[in-house]
């Protein structure tokens, strides 16, 4: 690697400003805020709302079923 062309790489800090969780991470940035993390990100908790098709995919068939007859 040639000298003085390269960032520097820090240990800095990421914080969540969702939630406040804080960990460590390595970046060139000296600080990091991220909107959402692991621990409050919906997918990562078990929180999360599948959205059903059911409404859609029942008038699709009443369609169907119409165009059938």
């Amino acid at each position: 690697m040639k000298k003085g062309i390269h960032p520097q790489y820090n240990k800095v800090t990421v914080t969540c400003t969702t939630c406040g969780t804080t960990f460590e991470s390595g970046s060139i940035l000296k600080e990091i805020r991220v909107d959402t993390c692991s621990k409050c990100h919906p997918f990562y908790t078990g929180e999360q709302k599948f959205v059903q098709a059911t409404g859609r995919v029942e008038k699709f068939k009443q369609r169907l079923a119409k165009k059938q007859q």
